[in-house]
This record gives structure tokens, sequence and C-alpha cells, in this order.
């Protein structure tokens, strides 16, 4: 099984989900005490998933998107850690695959992806898009997405995080023949996305690491497997 990993108050880690060895998407949830060395079965996730996304907030853990096969998953949920049960919230609004996501202190992003066709559109193939939808965790629900919120870039598969009070997406893959270089961060202030320094090794498929003050952007592929290891710090917004 291929897992989420997330560690958490008390130094324990978490592995939610992920792919099993016959590649079919896991709902499992273990955690790892490092005093005892063990692990040990929670409940399972209500949606089975692989390559979601996975946040920390509280006592919670919140699980967003994902895929099950070729399929997007537009489930959300949250784990309680004290009570040790899961919560469904209102699901993603649209489908697509390899798209990103990214908290800040009142909301959640998803952010690009991959839309697939719809099922009478026969001639249509699957497009990266720059769609940008926000949940306000404060009023439960979803915003309806405009054209202002978009991202600059189409971009699918890259890394998200939240830094400097920006929303930020970096590199990924887009409709160039190459992985993407180009960083982008959304200015709350101004309602609007600015293209940031752009990423020395234009890269997608890679791991994001986020600490108070830099977000890591480990590994990934470019016209091969890459160990680069990069790092963005940023200015508070204004």
């Amino acid at each position: 099984m291929v897992p989420i990993l997330l560690s958490v108050t008390e130094g324990k880690v978490y592995a939610l989900g992920g792919m099993g060895s016959d590649t079919s998407p896991q709902a499992l949830v273990r955690v790892y005490s490092p005093g005892k060395d063990q692990w040990q079965p929670l409940p399972s996730m209500p949606t089975p998933r692989y390559g979601a996304s996975s946040f920390l907030r509280g006592n919670k853990i919140y699980v967003l998107g994902g895929r099950q096969g070729k399929l997007p998953v537009t489930a959300f949920e949250a784990f309680d850690l004290e009570v040790k049960s899961w919560t469904r919230y209102p699901s993603i609004p649209s489908r697509r695959a390899f798209a990103c996501c990214a908290m800040t202190d009142k909301c959640f992003f998803s952010l690009g992806g991959l839309q697939q066709p719809g099922p009478h559109n026969f001639y249509s193939r699957p497009h990266f898009v720059s769609a940008v939808e926000v949940f306000d965790t404060e009023q439960g629900v979803w915003s309806k997405p405009t054209r202002t919120l978009r991202m600059r870039e189409k971009r699918a598969d890259f890394v998200a995080g939240y830094l400097g009070g920006r929303v930020i997406a970096v590199g990924g893959l887009g409709n160039q023949p190459s992985p993407l270089s180009s960083v982008e961060g959304y200015n709350p202030g101004k309602r609007k996305w600015e293209y940031l320094a752009p990423m020395p090794s234009p890269r997608c498929s890679c791991a994001g690491l986020q600490t108070e003050h830099i977000l890591f952007v480990i590994g990934g592929v470019a016209q091969g497997p890459s160990n680069a290891v990069e790092g963005l710090c940023i200015r508070e917004c204004v």
C-alpha cells in the first residue's frame, strides 16, 4: 500500500488510504506510536482513495480529492482524532484528476487539475484547467468558481501550499511539452494571482513540504526522475 503520511501532535504518524498491491484504492487508516513501536488500526475512511490531499487543523485530519483508478474523487472528509470518527463535508464541486489543494486560516482551496470530458462529449480529450474552488469553513459551503479567481496558468500534478499569506502553485504539467517552472500566488488583498520567482528545476509529480517560512519542492519528474530539492521563501503579501 502507498499511503498518505501525516505527522501530527504527540509525535504520532497517521497513514490514510493509498494503493493496494493490486492497485485498488484503499480506505485503511493506521497510526504509528514511536514509543510503543506499533501500528494500530483506526476507523477506515468513508471513501477509498489514493493521491489525495490531507491537512491537520486542530484535532482533525481533513482529506480532499484523490483518485480511484483513473477516476477523480470529489469526497471531502475529516477524521476527529479525539472521538475517532469520520465526518463528511460537501464534495468538491467539479471532478478534476491531479488537482492540488491548499489550506488557509479560514478556507480550503482546490486548484487546477486534469478534467475529463463529459459522458456525451465523444470528441473531446482530457484537458488541463486553471479552476479554483474554495470551501469556506465558517459558512460550510463551496463558493461558485469565477473567472477572476482562476490561476494564471492551467496546471495539474503540481505542488500547492500557503506561504506569506498567499496560496501558492508550483510547477506541474500544463499544455507545454515539458513540466512547468512557473510559480504563482493568490494575493487575497488584491484578489488576484501574481507570478512569483520561477522554480529553478521545472518538475511535476513532486512532494511538497511546508514549514513556517519555506515551501519545499522535493524530487519529482523532469525529463526523467529528479532528485532536486528547492525551497520557496517569500515576504508577507500586502
